[in-house]
């Protein structure tokens, strides 16, 4: 039975598939660490207060990559080049979605509207990383090889949610409510098809490598395709909600460490 246990069993059992996985994964987090490093730099005098709390971020993230690439060397596998159609965050950038990456080379500080762009780009974004690993944990939390990376990153993506959350709402009752809401729509909107697309080409990668029959791959596009859909009529509403998190300040202190990983 096709299920997406069975589906992640598959792609765990086989070196070349999981060296893709497991390098797309710290791609994408290595990035997020830079990207968060450098906005807690360039805060604004007015938000100086959020500084600390991108930089812990920004650290998360950075830890979630060695990870992954430790996962890897677990193995005796490096990474391998991740392939630009399966570049998540990339194709965001591509889209306007989030802060552009020359501004965030630059040194001029950032605008108030940035950090808002900001924050409403890591709520969807990071929406879709609890959910994941909600579903990563359920699978194989207990998991010999991945259990314990998989609970220590599923904490990390739950705080980071929550901190989304705190925050925004802390802007909307200073007057940014319409313009957060915008802000939400757009990333909201543009995350559910760079996903589509990042997944159908992540799956024709793993089908090459683990052989799929074309049965199986075109079921498993038509479910792409059908998440993309529900998404599209009214499932990214889930994705710009805000409500006040029961993890209040959850990026109030430093970034736990992983010598088990590191």
């Amino acid at each position: 039975m096709l299920s997406a246990k069975s589906l992640f069993q598959e792609i765990l059992d086989n070196d070349e598939s999981f060296r893709l996985f497991c390098s797309i994964a710290a791609s994408g987090e290595s990035q997020g660490g830079w990207e968060n490093g450098r906005i807690s730099a360039l805060v604004p005098e007015s938000q100086r207060r959020l500084a600390p709390k991108v930089a812990r971020h920004g650290a998360d993230e950075d830890k979630h990559g060695r990870i992954f690439n430790a996962l890897l060397r677990k193995r005796g596998l490096d990474p391998v080049a991740v392939p630009h159609e399966t570049d998540y965050t990339l194709l965001l950038e591509e889209r306007g979605i989030g802060l552009a990456h020359d501004k965030l080379r630059g040194d001029e500080p950032l605008t108030e509207y940035d950090i808002l762009a900001y924050l409403a780009h890591s709520r969807v974004t990071e929406q879709r990383a609890s959910e994941q690993m909600v579903m990563l944990r359920t699978y194989f939390g207990d998991h010999p090889e991945l259990g314990r990376a998989v609970r220590m990153i599923a904490g990390d993506e739950d705080n980071h949610l929550a901190y989304c959350h705190e925050e925004l709402l802390r802007l909307a009752r200073s007057g940014n409510g319409r313009t957060i809401q915008r802000l939400l729509r757009d990333s909201a909107l543009a995350e559910i098809a760079v996903y589509r697309d990042v997944s159908l080409a992540v799956m024709a990668h793993m089908g090459r490598i683990l052989r799929w029959t074309r049965a199986k791959s075109v079921v498993l596009a038509a479910g792409i395709h059908a998440v993309y859909a529900y998404e599209r009529l009214g499932g990214w509403r889930r994705m710009v909600t805000l409500t006040m998190p029961e993890r209040r300040d959850a990026l109030g202190g430093p970034a736990t460490a992983t010598p088990e990983f590191a």
